[in-house]
């Protein structure tokens, strides 16, 4: 276990060649910018194979959250990394498989 880094509603863990993004509260066009910075400096900085983020604590997430997955995939991709999404509420759950992220991500199902 690495480190820990609180940054606006992300918390990131580093366990070797996985990262983890624990997002809480609401993602949207106000806090998608610095969740998005977050996530991209711990993963340049580390590198990850995985990055795992994990939805458990989001109460709200629009399109922007949408936004931010498809860019950290893409990031990924690029170093041929994997992206997993756990922790979804139906509702976002629902967003993501609408918006074709499955086909990206591996999604964990919903939590109930």
């Amino acid at each position: 276990f690495y480190k820990g880094v609180f940054f606006m509603s992300v918390d990131i863990t580093v366990n070797g060649e996985v990262t983890t993004a624990y997002l809480s509260g609401e993602i949207d066009h106000h806090s998608a910018s610095a969740i998005r910075s977050a996530i991209d400096n711990a993963s340049e900085l580390n590198m990850p194979s995985l990055l795992i983020l994990d939805f458990t604590r989001v109460s709200f997430m629009d399109s922007s959250g949408i936004g931010l997955v498809m860019g950290r995939y893409r990031n990924l991709s690029r170093r041929g990394g994997k992206l997993h999404i756990t922790g979804t509420s139906p509702q976002i759950y629902k967003v993501m498989k609408l918006s074709g992220i499955e086909k990206l991500a591996t999604i964990d199902e919903c939590k109930a």
